[in-house]
């Protein structure tokens, strides 16, 4: 293995009382891309800053290789400047690398930096860090605000990019796609796993249960230690004072064990009571604002239990659409019509409704008193801020103290207090640590009421989701049954014309420094792309087998219409998939044999 290029030896760094990491160890090698996991409030994001410089360790070493580039991006980045290309430039990156980097991101590089959205904000500060070409680079929940087809570019251009990286990020999938080294943050120091993200959580639960089996060797040794104490230490003090201070010292480290154990999250969902059957009838709406179209029609059922995931690029319309389906906004054609009984709990993305100044304590009691109620009963708002794990310090902090993470927690912790039967979650996973995103996904799936779910996190959608409903951003909005997996392999190339003209536009800027060469081999994406096709071409045939023999019950349309209607249409969607998929397999591995030819 090659030297690291950047590292830290033994770093301890205090933030007052609080010691934020004991003898921190990590190293990262040229080209290694690893990934740094921990709960919110473990000192992801300091870590990220000592490894910058930014902030000093009060011991330790941090060694950066000379000539060294090392580019960072926060998780809350500030564009400068008039124009975007000129921020993209502002680090030294050269004028063709930044417009050639902001147009991939889909970045007009002559837009003003004034009134960007979230995702606009996360895109350029993303293009600048890449267009620097750096040897190192850090990224901070990098995926925040953007949407999937953005992420998926996020993931080509660090696989085509030369830099070492070290990600902080929730989304699973992602980590999955672009790393192949995990350092875990845990009680104030960091632990190694030299294998890709989709290992890591067999290699925690595995860390995990060593570590019972050890507590339990120590209660067992204290417990025999203690009884000795009691019998004989007196009679033989001076002997056995070494002892002694053996049996102190087990006590100190049981002391600082149970202290490292971290609260648990208790959360659950207040329930309001049923709805009715039908939660919303969606009958051929459409909407449009001025000249734009963001929905041309468009129909719906919900029912209750449903759990619909909203999928799309940034400023496709999902915000609208949400709003469309709960009655808050009438559409220009067509009709909705809600169910009864409805009660409906929204956790809007821009979390407007957290003021900077609130207290915590006012966000979780807005009529006053120290009494939250939590499904029907009265609860005390420390007691139900710790099942948060918010301390009681935190309860009278104002919530610009919070972590974006925390804030989050806070959103949730009302929201989840409140009854309904109707949750609405706008971008839930932003900045949640992933053993808050694992504990939510639990109680999401026990949930009796109806979920509507905005989200970019693939892994949370196909975990959750019954339907996916995915807008293109030209007005088009289709539904499919299942996660986000299911949409893709349901709608081979929907997402296609809005990519393309984002993937073409780089190659175009560079080509003026210096005339692209011949390809000689696919490129990335279109590799990637015929290893997904010869994996449905050859799995969708046993799925449609096995929907036909579903349909070959001759009592089923009798006997469940809806069901029958459903296997229907998914056997006519798979159909058309899979000849979809074998025209546009075949059509990439002519192209990768005749450029291979050509390469001879």
């Amino acid at each position: 293995m090659r030297p690291p290029i950047l590292a830290l030896k033994d770093v301890r760094l205090a933030d007052g009382p609080k010691m934020l990491f004991d003898g921190v160890d990590l190293g990262l090698e040229p080209r290694s891309r690893a990934c740094l996991v921990g709960r919110n409030g473990a000192g992801k994001s300091t870590l990220l800053k000592v490894l910058t410089g930014q902030i000093q360790g009060d011991d330790g070493e941090r060694t950066v290789s000379a000539g060294v580039q090392i580019a960072y991006v926060p998780q809350e980045p500030e564009i400068v400047g008039e124009t975007l290309l000129e921020h993209a430039t502002a680090g030294g990156a050269p004028d063709y690398a930044a417009q050639a980097a902001l147009t991939a991101f889909g970045i007009d590089p002559d837009k003003s930096t004034k009134g960007l959205s979230g995702g606009e904000i996360r895109r350029v500060a993303l293009a600048r860090a890449f267009a620097e070409d750096p040897d190192v680079l850090l990224l901070d929940e990098p995926t925040n605000h953007l949407d999937i087809l953005a992420i998926e570019t996020l993931e080509q251009m660090i696989e085509a990019s030369r830099a070492a990286m070290l990600i902080v990020s929730h989304d699973r999938a992602f980590l999955e796609r672009t790393t192949g080294r995990c350092f875990w943050l845990e009680h104030r120091k960091v632990r190694r796993l030299d294998k890709g993200f989709a290992a890591f959580d067999e290699w925690v639960e595995r860390i995990l249960a060593a570590e019972v089996e050890e507590g339990r060797k120590l209660d067992k040794l204290l417990e025999k230690e203690e009884y000795w104490l009691r019998r004989g230490v007196t009679g033989r003090r001076a002997r056995n004072e070494g002892r002694r201070r053996a049996l102190l010292d087990l006590r100190k480290v049981k002391s600082e064990r149970m202290r490292e154990v971290r609260g648990d999250m208790s959360m659950a969902i207040a329930s309001s009571g049923m709805s009715g059957q039908r939660v919303a009838e969606v009958k051929e709406i459409s909407k449009t604002f001025g000249d734009r179209t963001v929905l041309k029609t468009f129909s719906t059922r919900i029912i209750r239990g449903d759990r619909i995931a909203i999928v799309g690029p940034n400023g496709a319309g999902k915000t609208t659409l949400v709003k469309l389906l709960l009655g808050q906004l009438p559409p220009d054609s067509g009709e909705v019509k809600l169910g009864v009984n409805l009660d409906i709990a929204y956790i809007d993305q821009a979390r407007a409704d957290l003021k900077p100044d609130m207290l915590l304590k006012d966000v979780l009691t807005p009529q006053g008193g120290d009494q939250v109620m939590v499904r029907g009963s009265p609860k005390h708002v420390m007691s139900y801020a710790k099942e948060f794990l918010f301390s009681e310090s935190q309860i009278r902090q104002p919530v610009r103290s919070l972590s974006g993470g925390e804030r989050n927690r806070l959103l949730l912790a009302r929201a989840l207090a409140t009854p309904a039967n109707l949750l609405v979650l706008d971008e839930p996973t932003n900045d949640l640590d992933m053993d808050t995103l694992d504990l939510l996904e639990d109680i999401l799936a026990d949930y009796e009421g109806t979920l509507i779910l905005v989200s970019h996190d693939r892994d949370f959608v196909d975990r959750l989701a019954t339907s996916t409903i995915a807008l293109d951003g030209s007005g088009r909005a289709v539904e499919t049954p299942g996660g986000w997996q299911d949409f893709l392999h349901q709608n081979p190339g929907y997402f296609q014309p809005l990519a393309q003209p984002v993937a073409a536009a780089a190659p175009k800027v560079a080509a003026a420094k210096a005339p692209a060469a011949k390809p000689t081999k696919l490129s990335y994406k279109d590799q990637r792309r015929l290893q997904e096709l010869e994996g449905l071409v050859a799995q969708l045939p046993e799925r449609i087998r096995k929907l036909e023999a579903e349909m070959a019950d001759p009592d089923l349309y009798s006997k469940d219409r809806v069901k029958f209607d459903r296997l229907s249409a998914t056997l006519d969607a798979t159909r058309r998939e899979l000849e979809a998929s074998e025209e546009e397999w075949m059509a990439l591995e002519e192209q990768r044999e005749a450029l291979e030819a050509g390469k001879a």
